[in-house]
């Protein structure tokens, strides 16, 4: 594979039309199955709402993936520029409101676990609807025009390639914000994760033998699905972007090793679309019971 080109051609192989496939079939069986696990839930609480919000943000994500499906496998994209930046810009928007979702999950269940709190609720049911509704309002009045009138204003594009909006990068300011959005995104990763292993480890010590038989336990062993997904599909790519955007500032021509590895570590963000299929799992009473064998097993020997 060469190192340099003097143009990138989209990254279009088989491993990401499989990814996003696996994606697009996993994504829709967790929003199908947490549908039913929400029916039994405390509307009023915080955690409630922020999973509905996750739901919220991976349809939307997930009603993309067919068009990204069509162009890596027609290798021609049909839908017009203006559709690609939307639906290329969408992939990067999933990933950091999940990101954002997770880390209000995360912190909410630390503050009952601090504060010695059975829940944290809203007080009514419409102050659950207005805070999702008051949110999603930023998303679209700030965040939909900054991308519609940004991203990819640089440069002129091939509308028959997609997803190829490297050249953006190389701009001092939109590296400047790049920095900082991945310098946030890796400490809180870190502090969810210190938090996460400290409460853990506290656990283990003070419950022991018993650790099995606490609600408090499952809850804070769930959170490891949130930490999980963050450490495996959001951590490596926003590491590798520190890389990437230094390759760019420093590089006249385009570096399509760079831009390849780019591409497949984005795509891994996608991922993260499993996160509600492993929620309702992980309230499995059968799984819960082979977790529990398992304990038992290792205490014995």
């Amino acid at each position: 594979m060469a190192t340099q080109n003097t143009s990138c051609k989209p990254i279009l192989t088989p491993h990401l039309t499989r990814l996003y496939g696996v994606v697009l079939v996993g994504g829709l069986v967790g929003i199908i199955s947490i549908l039913f696990l929400l029916v039994k839930m405390n509307t009023r609480s915080v955690t409630t709402t922020a999973v509905v919000n996750l739901v919220v943000v991976h349809s939307v994500f997930l009603l993309t993936v067919p068009f990204r499906l069509s162009y890596l496998v027609s290798r021609t994209w049909t839908f017009g520029l203006p559709f690609c930046k939307f639906v290329s810009a969408m992939l990067h928007v999933h990933m950091y409101l999940t990101f954002l979702f997770y880390m209000v999950i995360l912190v909410i269940r630390y503050l009952i676990f601090f504060k010695r709190k059975d829940k944290v609720e809203f007080y009514r049911k419409l102050h659950a609807v207005a805070a999702s509704v008051g949110l999603w309002l930023l998303v679209v009045v700030i965040m939909v025009p900054l991308i519609a009138s940004q991203y990819g204003k640089y440069a002129e594009y091939d509308r028959q390639n997609c997803f190829n909006f490297h050249k953006e990068l190389a701009h001092p300011y939109v590296q400047v914000v790049n920095y900082l959005i991945v310098s946030f995104v890796i400490v809180v990763a870190v502090v969810l994760l210190v938090f996460q292993t400290f409460i853990i480890m506290s656990m283990v010590r003070k419950l022991r033998h018993s650790l099995l038989s606490h609600q408090e336990f499952w809850a804070q062993l769930k959170n490891l699905f949130f930490i999980g997904i963050i450490v495996v599909c959001f951590l490596p790519y926003q590491l590798f972007r520190i890389y990437y955007l230094y390759t760019l500032a420093h590089s006249k021509d385009c570096n399509y090793t760079a831009n390849f590895y780019n591409e497949i570590f984005l795509s891994v963000t996608a991922i993260s679309c499993f996160d509600l299929l492993l929620f309702v799992l992980g309230g499995s009473h059968w799984i819960k019971q082979k977790i529990i064998d398992l304990w038992n097993y290792l205490l014995c020997r």
